[in-house]
């Protein structure tokens, strides 16, 4: 299965819409979103989705209520984090805002997905596990806006900057 991955939009519209658009070239069968959204004007552009979101928030939401209504319309599983979530293929996940969530659980998991740091990386964990970070979609921070794609077959993840035609 093909998982895109993305955190740290913070309201870029156009690159979430480039995320989007990435996605679904990808022919992902779900998209992860590791929080910071920020508003409901970021929603729009996840309906053009062709696959499932699921997600949780950040600490940079400034209308959850909103938010939660209004990805009512795109996705059934977003929430505080950590969120669960087992894919087809079996693969489990656990999506968090910051690293920091996911430290003394228990759960069993194959994949900790988390953003917050805007910086790009993956490594695994004493026990194998993969740990991702897609970095920040929104480019705010850093000026290199990414996001993530994993095969859950080989457990390799790509990460792709996005980038509008002709802007550098």
């Amino acid at each position: 299965m093909q998982v895109g991955i993305f955190a740290d939009s913070h309201d870029h519209l156009d690159n979430i819409r480039l995320a989007v658009d990435r996605f679904n070239e990808e022919k992902c069968d779900y998209v992860l979103f590791a929080g910071d959204l920020v508003s409901t004007i970021a929603v729009p552009p996840l309906r053009s989705l062709e696959c499932p979101l699921v997600g949780c928030f950040g600490d940079n939401e400034g209308n959850k209520l909103g938010l939660r209504n209004g990805l009512s319309i795109v996705t059934t599983l977003f929430g505080e984090p950590p969120v669960r979530f087992r894919a087809d293929d079996g693969t489990r996940f656990l999506i968090a805002h910051m690293e920091r969530q996911l430290r003394g659980l228990t759960d069993e998991f194959d994949v900790a997905v988390y953003g917050h740091t805007h910086k790009p990386r993956v490594d695994r964990d004493k026990c194998g596990r993969l740990h991702i970070n897609p970095g920040e979609t929104g480019g705010w921070s850093f000026g290199r806006p990414t996001i993530a794609v994993l095969d859950t077959n080989t457990f390799k993840t790509r990460m792709i900057e996005i980038r509008m035609s002709g802007i550098q």
